[in-house]
């Protein structure tokens, strides 16, 4: 297949997958997310090939902004389809599949950088932020639909997109789960940074490593109040999104201000 036609062909699938699931909150939607789901098989595997095939030609890794970007897509799309095999998050889906689509055209189209010269050890680290950082994102995510479903309740105003949703307990269940999933990986991430990567000082790392430290904590200390307080409801929905931003900021954030501005690798 030519390497073009592959994240194409996984756009227009992830795309596809997304409007099926929408209608689905409209009609009988357990056709309609079987068809989403043998959609969203193959545009997994296209996008993750697209990634390897880009590799190979560098005779390296790629983990500059777009491709970074684009695994962290890959990522999400793939916990998305995992996880709506035992749920109902249709709600989900719509929202990550045209994300994984649109970064991955991105990254085809803008993001082909050059190889890093990684050994397995800062490969590992990086394969354990990717992950962090994905799982999290599903966990923000989460943290949104469930504010605009607490809302929705307390106006007794169920409709549209909203009745795709899990109950209520049983979303909370579902980002709480999501959030201990992405607070080990990004613990495993920073160990394996400090151990890992030298002199943070030279390489413009000591930002990140300050920014995602924050998130850290951040997502420790909900965690913590979860269990120890039973924190919920717009508490954790804040705790959660601040943690976000603070892990935006430090990977994404940077990465842009060094690579696309400062032109430094």
């Amino acid at each position: 297949m030519p390497t073009f036609l592959m994240p194409t062909i996984a756009a227009l699938a992830y795309l596809a997958a997304g409007a099926l699931l929408l209608r689905s909150t409209r009609a009988d939607g357990l056709s309609l997310n079987r068809t989403a789901l043998a959609l969203v098989v193959p545009a997994l595997i296209l996008h993750g090939w697209t990634h390897v095939e880009d590799w190979h030609a560098l005779n390296g890794p790629d983990l500059h902004f777009f491709a970074a970007l684009s695994l962290v897509s890959l990522g999400m799309a793939a916990l998305t389809t995992v996880a709506s095999l035992g749920q109902r998050l249709q709600a989900l889906g719509i929202v990550v599949y045209p994300l994984a689509a649109a970064l991955l055209l991105l990254f085809h189209g803008y993001g082909h950088g050059r190889a890093e010269d990684l050994d397995w050890r800062l490969m590992l680290h990086a394969w354990l932020a990717l992950l962090a950082y994905a799982t999290l994102a599903i966990s923000a995510l989460l943290a949104v639909m469930l504010w605009f479903q607490e809302r929705a309740l307390r106006q007794r105003q169920i409709h549209g997109w909203l009745l795709a949703l899990p109950p209520l307990t049983q979303l909370e269940t579902l980002l709480f789960r999501s959030l201990g999933a992405g607070f080990a990986l990004l613990t495993l991430a920073l160990v394996t940074g400090v151990v890992f990567v030298q002199d943070l000082l030279s390489q413009h790392l000591w930002h990140k490593t300050t920014l995602s430290i924050a998130s850290w904590l951040v997502f420790a200390w909900l965690l913590y109040g979860r269990w120890r307080y039973g924190w919920r409801g717009p508490r954790a929905v804040k705790l959660t999104l601040i943690a976000m931003a603070l892990l935006a900021l430090a990977f994404f954030g940077s990465k842009y201000v060094l690579e696309q501005i400062l032109h430094r690798a």
